[in-house]
């Protein structure tokens, strides 16, 4: 056997090893995409049962801080990385949009069958502890003909440094000076009123035990659990429940910048439903585990292709073809 045919063997021989070693790979972060996300990684893991992604979801706070303390080999955050958090991390960390959601006003009223109607007034008053009542007139005049007690509102919120949270404050901050001022937008606020769940879970269990409560989730968790949820008003004076179709409008208009870092709350497109949101996987852009980097990128493919096909009937709405195009060329700067 000749050196060059031996050595190719050899070549050959060690590629085979690294694809054949099992890859575990661990990440960590929000809950808003949690159910797509166990989807997709069970999915993934079928197709190439070498690797696994586990996924612990923890609220995007966790998710942030553990990527930044290199404690898991990516994160997961329903809010992009600030500036600062960047800045502290010390390493290059990517912005990859997954799915678009959507946080719904979540409620429990004992008896109501009709579908409430919220303005930004109202959800504003609510969660900054001005309205109080579930008859007062900010809630009752956008609900003409509905019957509302006259109870207190238990206001339910996140306790843990989550993306959910980030998409609301953020919405919140947009339609009202005040909540703006006083509150801001964050993964985590000091709530002028009400009680704190963990996780998208932990806010819907809290809302299905306790009469009168309102508080924001997820979506899908809102469908899963069977919580009614109402329609908001959009930035053109429209009352719009989250969809799919409504979900997909509010990205539409949005510009995507190059770091894929957006905020499509309150969006002016019509029909758009105006407290939706990307979420976003977060990527070291130097991974230095040549099989787990070659995963992580083989991963990302499929997600924004065949990976999307999972997407709708978890009631999460798919990528626009152009940011998925924009991804799949960021995917290269992952070194």
């Amino acid at each position: 056997m000749s050196m060059r045919k031996f050595l190719g063997f050899a070549l050959l021989a060690v590629l085979a090893a690294t694809s054949a070693r099992a890859q575990n790979i661990n990440a960590a972060g929000a809950t808003f995409p949690y159910p797509i996300y166990s989807k997709w990684f069970d999915e993934y893991h079928k197709l190439h049962p070498m690797v696994q992604i586990n996924y612990q979801s923890i609220g995007s706070g966790g998710g942030i801080r553990q990527l930044m303390d290199k404690t898991v080999d990516f994160g997961a955050s329903d809010g992009p990385m600030t500036d600062e958090q960047l800045k502290q991390a010390g390493f290059t960390i990517l912005h990859f949009p997954t799915v678009l959601g959507a946080a719904v006003p979540s409620y429990n009223i004992p008896g109501l069958t009709a579908e409430l109607k919220f303005t930004p007034e109202a959800l504003a008053g609510i969660f900054l502890g001005k309205v109080t009542k579930w008859n007062d007139p900010a809630i009752a005049g956008a609900n003409s003909g509905v019957k509302l007690p006259a109870e207190d509102i238990v206001v339910v919120h996140r306790s843990d440094g989550s993306g959910t949270t980030y998409i609301w404050t953020d919405y919140l901050s947009k339609v009202s000076s005040d909540w703006q001022s006083k509150v801001g937008k964050n993964t985590s606020v000091n709530w002028p009123v009400g009680l704190g769940g963990k996780g998208n879970e932990g806010v819907a269990g809290l809302l299905k035990q306790t009469p009168y409560s309102i508080g924001y989730v997820e979506l899908i968790y809102a469908i899963q659990n069977n919580i009614p949820y109402g329609a908001v008003k959009d930035a053109a004076g429209e009352f719009v429940k989250a969809s799919l179709p409504s979900v997909s409008a509010a990205a539409a208009g949005a510009a995507m910048p190059d770091d894929f870092r957006v905020s499509i709350t309150n969006s002016p497109g019509k029909g758009a439903y105006p407290i939706s949101s990307f979420t976003w996987l977060l990527i070291p852009a130097q991974i230095q585990d040549a099989a787990k980097k070659a995963a992580i990128k083989d991963f990302l493919t499929w997600m924004l292709t065949a990976g999307q096909q999972f997407c709708e009937p978890l009631a999460y709405a798919k990528l626009p073809k152009p940011v998925v195009a924009k991804e799949q060329k960021a995917i290269a700067m992952i070194q």
